[in-house]
This record gives C-alpha cells, sequence and structure tokens, in this order.
C-alpha cells in the first residue's frame, strides 16, 4: 500500500482527513504551507509532515515520491486579487496533478466545489471548474471529483463564518433578495467522511460526488436558524437583487473591505441543494440534516 497525500494537510477538512486516514491504516503524508502554524492541529497525529506551496513548482520536487493516491484540497475561497484565485487554485491544480502523475500515483481525488456547477456565478467558480478539468484532462491517473456544499462546525467553516458575521452584524439583517434559493449544508465531520469512502474504491474512478447534507433549507430559513442558535432573533428586510449587485459593484470600487460583494451575493442567490444520491451508493454516505447539526455545534442553552 502506498502513501497517501493530502494538500492543505493541516486545514479544518485536511487535518481531520489525514488523521482518519491514518485510523483507516494508510501511511499519510500531509502538505502545508512553510511555516503554517495550524500544523499544530497535526501534533497527535501518526503521520509524515512535509511543506511546500502548490502555486510555487520547484518546492514540490520530490514531495510525491512513492505516493499512490492524492487528496488535494489547498485552494482558496476569497482572495483580495482574483489573480490569486487563478494562481492557487487554477496553477496550484495543475501543479499538483503533474507531479502526482510524473511520480506514478494511481488515483487523484480532487475535493471541489458546488461552486463549479455555474461557473458563471464568481471568479472562484470559475476557478474551481477549471481545476476540476484539468484533473480529467490528465489521461496517466484515475480521478475522482467531490464537491461539498456549504459546509459547518463549531469553528467554521470560512463561508459559513462570514455568512454568520454578516448576519450579526447589523440591528436588521439587509438580507440579499428573496431568500428562497435552496441550500442543503453539510457538516464537516460528514464531508470527511465521505472522502475517507473514496480512498481505496475503485467504484469512485472517473466519477463526480455532490457532498451535501442531508437536508435542503432555504437560505433565508438558514440564516434565520444560525441566528436562532446564537440566541440572536432579528427583524430581516429584503433587498432586491439589482439594487444589492449594484451597491456591491460600487462598493468593490471603492472600498478596500466591501462588506457586500458580486461574490456573496453569488453564493446566497445560487441554488445549491445538491443531489448526494450517488454518494449515498457508492460511499455509503450518510449525512444529518441541517437542523441536526447546528444542534450539534451550537446547542442552543
Amino acid at each position: 500500500m502506498g502513501t497517501i497525500l493530502v494538500t492543505g494537510g493541516a486545514g479544518v477538512l485536511g487535518s481531520r482527513l489525514v488523521a482518519g486516514l491514518v485510523a483507516d491504516g494508510y501511511r499519510v503524508r500531509a502538505l502545508t504551507l512553510p511555516g503554517d502554524p495550524l500544523v499544530s492541529r497535526l501534533a497527535a497525529v501518526d503521520c509524515e509532515i512535509d511543506y511546500g506551496d502548490i502555486a510555487d513548482d520547484a518546492s514540490l520536487a520530490g514531495l510525491f515520491d512513492g505516493v499512490s493516491t492524492v487528496f488535494h484540497l489547498a485552494a482558496v475561497i476569497i482572495a483580495a486579487d482574483d489573480e490569486d484565485l487563478r494562481r492557487i487554485n487554477v496553477e496550484g491544480t495543475r501543479n499538483v496533478v503533474r507531479h502526482a502523475a510524473a511520480a506514478g500515483a494511481k488515483h487523484f481525488i480532487y475535493c471541489s466545489s458546488a461552486a463549479a456547477i455555474n461557473p458563471r456565478s464568481s471568479v472562484y467558480a470559475r476557478t474551481k471548474q477549471a481545476a476540476e478539468e484539468i484533473v480529467r484532462g490528465e489521461g496517466r491517473i484515475r480521478w475522482t471529483i467531490a464537491r461539498p456544499t456549504l459546509i459547518y462546525e463549531q469553528g467554521g467553516g470560512q463561508e459559513f463564518l462570514l455568512f454568520l458575521e454578516s448576519l450579526l452584524k447589523y440591528p436588521v439583517v439587509p438580507f440579499v433578495g428573496k431568500g428562497r434559493a435552496k441550500k442543503n449544508p453539510v457538516l464537516a465531520d460528514d464531508v470527511v467522511r465521505g472522502l475517507r469512502a473514496i480512498a481505496g474504491n475503485d467504484k469512485t474512478y472517473g466519477r463526480i460526488y455532490n457532498l451535501s447534507g442531508g437536508e435542503e433549507i432555504g437560505i433565508a430559513d438558514l440564516a434565520k436558524l444560525m441566528l436562532k442558535h446564537q440566541g440572536v432573533k432579528k427583524p430581516f428586510v429584503h433587498v432586491p437583487l439589482p439594487l444589492c449587485r449594484l451597491a456591491a459593484f460600487v462598493m468593490e470600487r471603492t472600498m478596500r473591505r466591501p462588506p457586500l460583494t458580486r461574490y456573496a451575493i453569488s453564493r446566497i442567490e445560487e441554488e445549491a441543494a445538491l443531489d448526494n444520491s450517488s454518494a449515498r451508493r457508492d460511499l455509503d454516505y450518510d449525512p444529518v440534516g441541517v437542523r441536526e447539526g447546528l444542534a450539534r455545534c451550537f446547542p442552543l442553552p
């Protein structure tokens, strides 16, 4: 059995995946950025830790030697510069795929995003779709793609926390649009269980799996549920989408840290209640619904 390499191995998902794969009996190499303070998450895990930058091709030399399977989780969701999204999510993925294939790895598992389904929605979505195309286009290595929806846990994930921060910011919630878009948020531990089930599973070759949660919910209802688990109740004012888009356009050009962005609007507006039936079939995937999941992460007083 060869080594499994996990890029982004010190991240929220990556560190849990590394620990889970080690518990499953695999030899695991966690790849993270040089000087990453979050590597402390792996202190109690019996894994190899290597340092490199996926966007710096030279820094990856030799790190894939002896690797049979790659889980590619390293990415950025939000960046000050669109070029950083392209450099890390697209060119970084290209570098990782190339090194994995050259080292003779047999299976490449890419953790993409539900956003990749609609690349017109944002620059981030376009980078994730482009990265998927790179993975599928490498003919020397079998591939599997996982598309998580909105990930949450007690300490994150990033998009969930940013959304929660925006909901808590004002005494009245200025909500983008009517809030009818369906979402299916997923507990971080369920995503990790889904990813672990892909390792060594030849049924997953050439497949794309939606790792969504166990319950659909409208985005406005989700927002109210999130506030409820913070012990907060607020009135909502629904702002028409055209006005929100105009405000975001102006803010992005005049403010260093705009409170509203076109990307944020896309994540609220887009449907993201993805069908996870193939993951249930092939991965024995059985995620909890968001009401149960939030009760675990943020128990009510």
